[in-house]
């Protein structure tokens, strides 16, 4: 019988593209959840999708996706999320849903991420480097704001984007526009 995977054990992965005032974006959707969101260039960028893909620049969920990227690149924090889907070990799942709840404009640290993953599961201290390789595969960028997290001197560490971009982000956020440069 040969291999275990029939056509119809696949499911299809969708990508578009959004020209993001920072550079052109990747859009992943599973038909109906966002499933990734990722500037060009950035690492870990293929890692949620399918071996199967195929371009799709109309599905509802990318419609969504783009009204909310429009709002927040206008300076905006958007006042609805578009639907997601984390593809993730339970690990890097709870980290970004402890990203998510990092406020519009403000930052935390990674070792402050450590100390509430360790208080939320009942253990007495948790690896900062480990929740910062979490934050590093974040799929969603933006909507899953990986970018709010700093070093625990205040600056800026570490952005799967680069740094340029994640500085422009916090700019963002706190001026309501992007640095001219």
């Amino acid at each position: 019988m040969g291999s275990s995977k029939t056509a119809n054990s696949l499911h299809m992965d969708f990508i578009t593209r959004y020209h993001s005032p920072l550079g052109a974006m990747t859009l992943a959707s599973d038909g109906e959840r966002l499933i990734g969101l990722w500037f060009d260039g950035q690492r870990h960028f293929a890692a949620t999708l399918n071996a199967v893909h195929e371009p799709r620049p109309t599905l509802p969920i990318f419609d969504i996706t783009r009204r909310w990227l429009d709002a927040y690149f206008s300076g905006k924090m958007p006042d609805f999320t578009p639907p997601i889907r984390l593809r993730a070990t339970p690990f890097r799942t709870a980290v970004c849903h402890m990203l998510l709840n990092i406020g519009y404009g403000e930052t935390t640290t990674y070792g402050t991420l450590a100390q509430r993953y360790a208080y939320e599961h009942g253990l007495p201290h948790f690896s900062a480097q480990a929740v910062a390789s979490a934050v590093a595969n974040n799929p969603i960028s933006l909507i899953i704001p990986c970018h709010r997290v700093v070093g625990a001197d205040g600056s800026l560490t570490g952005y799967a984007a680069g740094l340029h971009v994640k500085e422009q982000l916090l700019l963002l956020e706190a001026n309501g526009k992007l640095q001219a440069r």
